[in-house]
């Protein structure tokens, strides 16, 4: 018997593999994983008209903002949105919530409300993420307020505090909290005359997730100085500091004004940081004024 040749049809030729180290490419069917949208901010909406977004202190959440609620809805589109992690964004919770991050998450909110520009206020922790959403997307802002916030980055000793912070909470809960927070949070005044609004500022800090605490801690640690902006803002602008604030005192409240053009400066008696809680009535009073010549 003869040997076949290579072209023999009784010695069909291989079909060729894949070279050696070539990308066999997906199997058949499977497509890639598409990335996650990012989230948009829970938020509860109250009244219609000019529309105000209110960001919350830590570490409570946007329940804070109930006497604001009460008083502005009347007139006004309020928005209150809860941060990563905390309130009805636990589910949102991050390693790192960084002052970028929540202001692009505000963002997708207005996106999402179909709302071209707000007027936007903040109270500490929400005072450092509006002044990064105006580093971001100035455009859709048309009035600012920033109560109780400093537009300067935290020193050594304060960023380490928050750092141990957030790794005690992941570890032991958030049991510990309130009796950390709340001298820096209620002046003396408050703690020593209204212990209702101690048991309710209270019971806020400990419905809230240690991930969330440890979270904005990190991003709050993290973030960078926003005094660049300042002299940039261009909106009608208010800032209200408490004069029991132990965190960013009248003198810190009077910088921070002073930084924006035209910026109306109010000092609150007997108030620390929460000053929207300690002294509602000063502050409705002074939003209301504020909001009256700005329409959107």
């Amino acid at each position: 018997m003869s040997t076949p040749e290579p072209d023999d049809p009784q010695e069909p030729s291989p079909e060729p593999g894949p070279e050696l180290g070539a990308d066999p490419g997906p199997e058949p069917g499977s497509e890639p994983e598409a990335e996650p949208s990012p989230p948009v901010p829970p938020a509860a909406t109250s009244g219609a008209g000019t529309p105000l977004v209110l960001l919350h202190a830590f570490p409570l959440d946007g329940r804070m903002w109930a006497p604001q609620v009460e008083a502005l809805a009347g007139s006004y589109q309020v928005i209150v949105p809860d941060l990563r992690g905390f309130g009805a964004a636990r589910d949102q919770a991050v390693e790192e919530a960084g002052m970028d991050l929540l202001a692009d998450d505000l963002a997708r909110l207005l996106d999402d409300r179909g709302l071209d520009r707000v007027v936007l206020g903040g109270l500490s922790l929400g005072g450092y993420v509006a002044l990064a959403f105006v580093r971001r997307h100035a455009g859709r802002v048309s009035g600012l307020v920033l109560l109780d916030t400093k537009a300067t980055a935290d020193g050594d000793q304060a960023r380490d505090a928050r750092l141990e912070m957030a790794e005690r909470v992941l570890a032991e809960g958030n049991g510990f909290v309130p009796e950390a927070m709340l001298p820096r949070l209620l002046g003396e005044t408050s703690r020593e005359h209204r212990p209702e609004l101690v048991e309710r500022v209270t019971a806020l800090i400990l419905e809230q997730a240690p991930e969330a605490i440890a979270g904005a801690q990190r991003g709050m640690a993290a973030r960078s100085a926003t005094t660049d902006v300042l002299a940039s803002i261009k909106v009608p602008t208010l800032v209200v500091t408490g004069e029991e604030d132990a965190v960013t005192g009248p003198e810190v409240g009077r910088d921070l004004a002073a930084g924006i053009p035209g910026a109306r400066f109010l000092l609150v008696e007997e108030a620390g940081h929460l000053v929207n809680l300690e002294q509602p009535e000063i502050v409705n009073e002074a939003l209301l004024d504020f909001l009256a010549p700005l329409w959107i």
